[in-house]
């Protein structure tokens, strides 16, 4: 079924899938679960309460659901989900979720996460993120699908990064960074949209300038937050084909916390 080299340790109560391998001196607790063709490279420590997907590769060193980082944390039974064909390179750690939260830190999808990448309590990061190396992302973090985050960048506890967002080498984020957005530096500033990113990913001419009068609204009429909100909101009637990024947007700015990124 599993093949764990005899050096391994699976601890009695942890739960693998078919074809699952688990590499030489590597460690596996009891309320571990991991799924069908999930491959533990060597010298790995896989614990806590962590569920893990499917057809994901972890090569060796990492450390995954570790106790979070936060002084609060008493013990309780939170948790690390990470579903399926993550491919997480050497040295990554990613920590249980706190009960201060929803208890769980959540890891999607096809996600490509790279060496020395911290992901803290409670973080939610999408699908198909990559995650540049040594990428920290603080506690509560959020980010959207198709994030893409360039290395030695840190993320402060609390930050949400929209979906198909592009951060530049060597970044401080400690504010909000809507959906589309190109950005680096710090302090943080907002250097376009992504249009390659879109381009990659099939946007067509339409939608693309549609973010692009987006990004126009919110970044360079000068406008307030609050006129540039309303200004977008019109789009979904002028421009029915991108309805659906208007309303990515739009979402994203109500749910902005930490102010956005301007």
């Amino acid at each position: 079924m599993a093949s764990i080299h005899p050096t391994a340790i699976v601890e009695r109560g942890a739960e693998l899938g078919e074809k699952v391998t688990v590499g030489a001196y590597s460690i596996v607790r009891s309320q571990v679960r991991i799924g069908e063709g999930t491959i533990i490279g060597p010298h790995s420590v896989i614990e806590g309460r962590t569920t893990i997907g499917r057809d994901n590769r972890f090569f060796q060193f990492v450390s995954i659901g570790a106790v979070p980082q936060d002084k609060k944390y008493a013990g309780e039974p939170t948790e690390l989900v990470i579903g399926d064909r993550n491919m997480v390179r050497e040295f990554c750690t990613f920590n249980l979720g706190t009960a201060q939260d929803a208890g769980v830190t959540r890891i999607g999808s096809d996600n490509w996460i790279m060496a020395y990448v911290h992901i803290a309590h409670d973080c939610q990061v999408g699908d198909r993120a990559t995650l540049a190396n040594n990428t920290t992302l603080g506690g509560h973090v959020q980010l959207g699908d198709w994030v893409t985050v360039g290395g030695l960048t840190g993320i402060h506890q609390f930050v949400k990064i929209g979906a198909h967002v592009m951060v530049g080498f060597g970044s401080a984020v400690s504010q909000d960074v809507p959906p589309y957005m190109l950005v680096d530096g710090n302090p943080l500033a907002v250097r376009g949209f992504n249009i390659e990113g879109l381009r990659r990913r099939g946007f067509d001419a339409p939608r693309i300038a549609a973010v692009k009068q987006m990004h126009r609204l919110l970044y360079r009429e000068g406008k307030t937050l609050e006129q540039a909100k309303q200004a977008i909101e019109t789009l979904a009637t002028e421009q029915p084909h991108a309805a659906g990024d208007v309303a990515l947007m739009t979402a994203f700015l109500a749910g902005a916390t930490r102010g956005i990124a301007r």
